[in-house]
């Protein structure tokens, strides 16, 4: 049973008001939640997904411990990664965390430098100081993204399903030192420059 499904049965379902019964949620409550789950997982995942592919190509001994481990798995006679195998690709799940912890998909946490001496509280802060602000108290619980599980959810079935059917190399016999890794910062982060990447096939199915 996904949201969509939840969302479904909470329409059904009435509320005593007091105009009468009516329904928890509506269709259109339903369409606009959906939109915005939708809309806010495509470019964070995308620009995600690159990275997280920029980085295991940068790294051929892990990319080749999460081929190994998706052989493993899913096996080299099936071609599609089902949601059921992400819970086995321990692996995988630790490279997705730690390229989302070196290249987050959104600009959070920008140092701020105090521009003079201040005193806020108890605190002197020095002029030129850098202030890097706590986001766990504005990034956890209930004040999270609403659509961090489903974009979760898509990078690591894209990741593993590209990793899984095929194999990477870099275009025209460039070399590992000579990838742009730049990143371009926006309301997003993703790379500056477009992924160019040569995907073989390697299953035999």
């Amino acid at each position: 049973m996904d949201f969509v499904d939840v969302m479904l049965s909470l329409m059904k379902k009435s509320t005593n008001t007091h105009d009468g019964l009516s329904s928890i949620i509506d269709r259109t409550s339903i369409k606009a939640i959906i939109l915005d789950m939708i809309v806010g997982t495509i470019d964070t995942s995308a620009a995600a997904i690159k990275w997280v592919l920029s980085k295991l190509l940068r790294h051929p001994r892990v990319m080749r411990q999460v081929q190994e481990e998706l052989n493993s798995v899913v096996g080299m006679d099936r071609s599609i990664v089902e949601e059921t195998d992400l819970a086995k690709l321990n692996y995988l799940d630790m490279v997705i965390k730690e390229s989302l912890r070196l290249h987050l998909v959104a600009p959070l946490l920008i140092p701020h430098e105090s521009m003079e001496d201040i005193v806020i509280g108890e605190y002197y802060i020095p002029k030129k100081s850098r202030i890097i602000v706590n986001c766990w108290a504005l990034g956890s619980g209930r004040r999270g993204c609403p659509g961090m599980h489903l974009g979760l959810l898509n990078i690591r079935l894209v990741v593993a399903q590209l990793v899984h059917c095929f194999h990477w190399e870099l275009p025209n016999g460039m070399s590992i030192a000579e990838m742009d890794m730049t990143e371009k910062f926006d309301l997003l982060s993703p790379r500056a420059k477009h992924l160019l990447a040569v995907p073989k096939y390697c299953l035999g199915v």
